[in-house]
């Protein structure tokens, strides 16, 4: 089968799914159409991937596939002839940050020395604009006092490895997104111990130095050995570096599914809301993180990617901090949500600004 002819029939699947799911929701069947919501998702991510316009949203996609899954099947993601699945999030992490560090060399961080007012704003709105936002819509909510902690958690989280991915479609400085995105993940075990203990006290109880000791386990030992593992490879693990955004891409979906499956009553119960309050935390970040980059005086380059850096949390390394802290069904459900949320939002800004860019070169070229 010929590659345009793979990727019709598979669209083709999708939309006969979608349509089935529609008619049996329709006819009050919802329960029973988990099987054809779920083609539907599956089946249009892998078709999104031939449609250049659509291809940043295939993984968005699928990850919402792998969440209708745990939703409908969550049997499939709490245990495995009798291993707890949730046990695989901490290695995970681990496994992602290990990635990280190995993808960077120490040079990556003379960017500092290039750019810092950029990059000490795009810290500063991390970690102030986006702790008081998830405060203040906690606050502003009858969550539950664990649910409520999970979304002051994701505001405290650094920036999104991935932050650096939508810069690249923005037309934005993808240098200062991976600047940014180191920064923030290396101050995360100091800081949002501290944050947590300031924000989210009030919620549950956090004991700031065993957060900063799981913290160190989870981030900085798995980055350390990545940069020494690049350090005397010296690039000549290139496989290593081609496997690990597939890799992370995995371990991401696994997450999300594992999280989804333990928190599924509380989600049904309390879903839509959490939802609309993780949105919400999402664009209030693109929009409050462009407003500090331009209130500085900062290019409009480098304000696109301070708004995606501060928008975009490291929702996978929140799921880590839930399962170190025993509450992942709780802590962790805001952030199992926020992946697809973000994905999406951010394909759809880097999607926009990219318009944008193109427009005006070929306003440019008329003029010329």
């Amino acid at each position: 089968m010929n590659r345009n002819l793979f990727y019709k029939t598979v669209l083709a699947v999708s939309l006969i799914s979608m349509l089935v799911t529609l008619w049996m929701i329709f006819k009050g069947s919802i329960s029973s159409a988990g099987p054809f919501f779920i083609t539907f998702l599956i089946a249009l991510s892998i078709g999104f991937r031939d449609i250049p316009l659509l291809k940043g949203l295939a993984f968005t996609v699928f990850i919402l596939g792998v969440s209708t899954t745990a939703l409908y099947y969550p049997v499939l993601f709490t245990r495995f002839n009798g291993f707890e699945l949730a046990l695989l999030i901490t290695p995970l992490i681990q496994l992602i940050m290990f990635g990280t560090g190995s993808s960077m060399g120490f040079k990556d961080f003379i960017e500092l020395s290039k750019s810092p007012k950029s990059v000490i704003v795009g810290v500063l709105a991390q970690f102030i604009v986006m702790p008081l936002l998830g405060f203040l819509l906690a606050k502003c909510n009858d969550f539950s006092p664990e649910i409520s902690a999970g979304i002051i958690l994701l505001g405290c989280a650094p920036t999104s490895v991935t932050a650096s991915l939508f810069a690249y479609l923005a037309k934005a400085n993808v240098a200062l997104a991976i600047t940014i995105t180191s920064v923030t993940t290396l101050l995360a075990p100091l800081l949002i111990p501290l944050l947590m203990k300031l924000f989210a006290g009030g919620f549950v109880e956090i004991d700031v130095l065993g957060m900063m000791w799981g913290m160190i386990k989870i981030v900085l030992l798995p980055i350390g050995a990545g940069l020494l593992f690049n350090k005397l490879l010296s690039g000549r693990a290139q496989w290593l570096r081609g496997a690990m955004p597939y890799v992370s891409m995995f371990g991401v979906a696994l997450i999300v599914a594992i999280i989804m499956a333990a928190g599924r009553d509380s989600i049904l119960n309390i879903g839509f809301m959490l939802l609309l309050v993780v949105l919400i935390h999402n664009l209030l970040g693109y929009v409050f993180g462009y407003a500090a980059a331009r209130l500085f005086q900062l290019t409009e380059r480098d304000a696109r990617t301070i708004a995606i850096a501060t928008g975009m949390q490291n929702a996978g390394l929140v799921s880590g901090i839930a399962k170190v802290m025993g509450k992942i069904a709780t802590v962790g459900l805001a952030s199992a949500i926020c992946g697809p949320i973000m994905g999406l939002t951010a394909s759809v800004l880097g999607s926009y600004w990219s318009g944008l860019e193109a427009k005006r070169v070929i306003e440019n070229e008329e003029v010329i």
